[in-house]
């Protein structure tokens, strides 16, 4: 049976400029209020093994905000929000990463969510929408 739900998340993305902040009628809604979603661009970070960049992990998220008044904010302040992102992927990348095998999506999305929510208390949760690693 499709799934069109993954399918409309997985598009998302792509008609969403970087940083938009979107209040999507498709979206899960809790107690009438919809939920705001903003987007980033892809993150790639090195995958290090023994001091030798050994390949690539790219992660794309959007964050999943509590309220449309997180959703504006975090969009202001997108460089913050994405440095933690990326610090929290490279951090990933060297622990657990490789190209040779299958990413923990679940420690990484562990991971990602409890550095953005560091770095602002609006962030309800990240919504993994691609990672590959790969050698080379």
């Amino acid at each position: 049976m499709r799934k069109p739900h993954l399918a409309t998340l997985a598009a998302l993305p792509l008609a969403l400029p970087t940083g938009a902040a979107l209040a999507s009628g498709g979206a899960e809604e809790s107690g009438g209020a919809v939920a705001s979603l903003v987007t980033f661009r892809p993150i790639v970070v090195p995958i290090i093994d023994s001091d030798r960049v050994e390949g690539a992990l790219r992660v794309e998220i959007i964050v999943e905000a509590a309220d449309a008044e997180a959703a504006a904010r975090m969009s202001a302040e997108l460089p913050v929000l994405r440095a933690s992102g990326v610090a929290a992927a490279s951090e990933f990348a060297r622990l657990y990463a490789s190209g040779f095998r299958t990413v923990n999506v679940e420690q990484l999305d562990h991971d990602l969510t409890a550095a953005m929510q560091a770095a602002d208390p609006g962030v309800k949760r990240i919504l993994i929408v691609e990672v590959s690693a790969k050698s080379g």
